[in-house]
Formats: C-alpha cells, sequence, structure tokens
C-alpha cells in the first residue's frame, strides 16, 4: 500500500511540474484529481480520449463548483494501484505524467498520438499484469 502512495505522491508532483492543476494541491492518498480545464482549457472528456487512445486509462471527473455540465466535466481523475500492481515504481511516475502531457498537447496529432501509444505498449509490456497463477 505504500508504494500506491509514494506512487500517487511522485505522480501528483511530476504532473504539476507539467501544468496540471490539482485539486488538492497534492495527493495523500491513490487518487489524483486535476482541473485540465484550468490547466489547459479542455474539458475532462478531452483528455479522456487523449489518454485512451495512447493506452493510459483515467476518467472524467466533476470538480467543486464545475463551470461545465456533468458529461463534459472540467476535471480527470485517476489513481496508481493498478500500474503499481503491475510494478510500476516512482522512478516511472515522470515518464508517465509527460506521456499524459504529451497527449493532451497533441491531442488533434494522429501521428504524434501513435508513436505515443507504442512507446506506452513497449512498457507495458516490461510490465504485464500479475497472472493469476
Amino acid at each position: 500500500a505504500q508504494q500506491i502512495i509514494d506512487n500517487t505522491s511522485e505522480l501528483a508532483d511530476q504532473m504539476q511540474k507539467r501544468g496540471f492543476k490539482l485539486l488538492t494541491g497534492g495527493t495523500s492518498n491513490h487518487l489524483i484529481l486535476s482541473d485540465v480545464y484550468k490547466s489547459f482549457g479542455i474539458d475532462g472528456k478531452v483528455a479522456e480520449v487523449a489518454m485512451d487512445t495512447i493506452g493510459l486509462n483515467l476518467n472524467a471527473n466533476a470538480v467543486a463548483d464545475d463551470p461545465l455540465p456533468p458529461f463534459r466535466p472540467s476535471g480527470i481523475r485517476l489513481g496508481t494501484p493498478a500500474i503499481t500492481t503491475r510494478g510500476f515504481k516512482v522512478k516511472d511516475m515522470e515518464q508517465i505524467a509527460e506521456w499524459m502531457k504529451q497527449a493532451i498537447d497533441n491531442r488533434d496529432n494522429p501521428k504524434v498520438l501513435d508513436k505515443l501509444k507504442k512507446e506506452v505498449m513497449a512498457v507495458a509490456k516490461v510490465h504485464p499484469l500479475p497472472s493469476d497463477s
């Protein structure tokens, strides 16, 4: 459980360095909530689609006093339990934050998104899902 918290804390720090405004200013558990509308002028659904395109999964999420409608909320919500289970460590969080920022910056550039997806998939193969056996 401590590795999850450590990964989340580092990912939150790395996201903030790349311009993501976090609602808690950081995190003390396994969840991160970022206001991408205030950060980058896009809604959470746009960010969610960009991340899905490159193979990173997170959810659009409303923020407090959200000026946007429920189906296109201002925020995104993500956590680190899944990647921690796959063996990702604190040192890997910088790369994940960078992929997130690149996906947002290049959300309308299929060529760059495809390149990012290949990078994400290559790293995912090095950190496979644990088997039940």
